[in-house]
């Protein structure tokens, strides 16, 4: 089959993925660079993409596959070239989930005992030992309990914490309350200390943190977002963190990306601002999952973590 790889990525990373992809899969014929003519465009089966630029995918007439490389989709869905009934892949990578367990376990951690108040106090000179509470007496929700949330959500579990998942589809976690559904999705906010968001990014949970939804969250809350910025309305969260509704927030996306360096989230001394990084696809375990759908779309087997269009995940 001849594969298509169509990425916004630096020169380095593009060769990176371009050699691992060839090495794990020598029989497949790999174009490097938008087709030039109808006949590599006929030629394309699989696409392979990091966030194209909109457009790269039109004009594909045999195209039988695109396989996303990153987790999220949100952008390709935006795209209104984007070839319709051809079936798009998510990446499910299993280094990348454990990261995101890690950076999610790093702000409980770090918000639960006050690390961040007491990075300030040092740079103040101030020894002044904030109160120890216990992981039981400290609730944390997640925010969306799929592949990521639901490891997570068990994670912190597990470490002692009251953790509660909320989700629109019914769930069951070992360890986990679960609310479920638009009418308890208020009182799981007011329930908790530390929310952490984890939701897909589709038209019904754009803006989902609004000035309203703030409003909800326990005074004191905290909140971790690592999903996608546009789901924080971001001035209302600074007039929140100002007005000391909320403690502090972890945020690792924006809106707008890089952070511009005038943009208040810098130097606010409630924000920890990340960029980006909680968790990036590992090239060493996802293109073993490439391979496997690839396989399995050449045998005519079912492919593994197919978006649902119309859910937007």
């Amino acid at each position: 089959m001849t594969v298509l790889l169509s990425g916004r990525w630096s020169a380095a990373e593009g060769e990176r993925w371009a050699q691992l992809l060839r090495e794990a899969m020598p029989e497949e014929q790999w174009l490097l660079h938008p087709p030039r003519n109808a006949a590599e465009a006929a030629a394309v089966e699989v696409a392979v993409v990091a966030n194209p630029e909109p457009g790269a995918l039109s004009g594909l007439p045999n195209l039988r596959l695109i396989q996303s490389l990153w987790a999220g989709v949100d952008r390709l869905l935006q795209d209104p070239s984007l070839p319709p009934g051809v079936p798009l892949a998510r990446m499910v990578d299993p280094a990348m989930n454990e990261a995101m367990v890690h950076t999610a376990l790093w702000a409980v951690l770090s918000l639960h005992r006050r690390f961040f108040e007491l990075q300030v106090q040092q740079r103040q000179a101030l020894w002044q030992a904030p109160p120890q509470l216990r992981a039981a007496e400290c609730t944390v929700l997640v925010l969306g309990l799929g592949e990521l949330g639901g490891r997570t959500a068990q994670t912190l579990a597990g470490l002692g914490y009251a953790v509660h998942g909320w989700s629109r589809r019914p769930r069951e976690l070992a360890g986990v309350q679960i609310w479920q559904g638009e009418a308890s999705l208020a009182q799981a906010l007011a329930a908790a200390d530390i929310v952490i968001n984890l939701l897909p990014l589709t038209p019904q949970t754009r803006g989902f943190f609004s000035a309203e939804r703030l409003a909800q969250m326990r005074p004191g809350a905290c909140l971790v977002n690592l999903a996608r910025g546009a789901h924080v309305d971001e001035a209302a969260l600074g007039a929140a963190l100002d007005r000391r509704h909320l403690r502090h927030a972890v945020l690792d996306v924006f809106q707008q990306e890089p952070l511009p360096p005038d943009h208040p989230f810098w130097p606010h001394p409630q924000v920890t601002v990340l960029p980006h990084c909680a968790a990036q696809t590992d090239p060493r375990t996802a293109v073993p999952q490439v391979r496997v759908n690839l396989a399995a779309l050449r045998a005519g087997q079912a492919l593994a973590h197919l978006v649902d269009r119309g859910q937007g995940y």
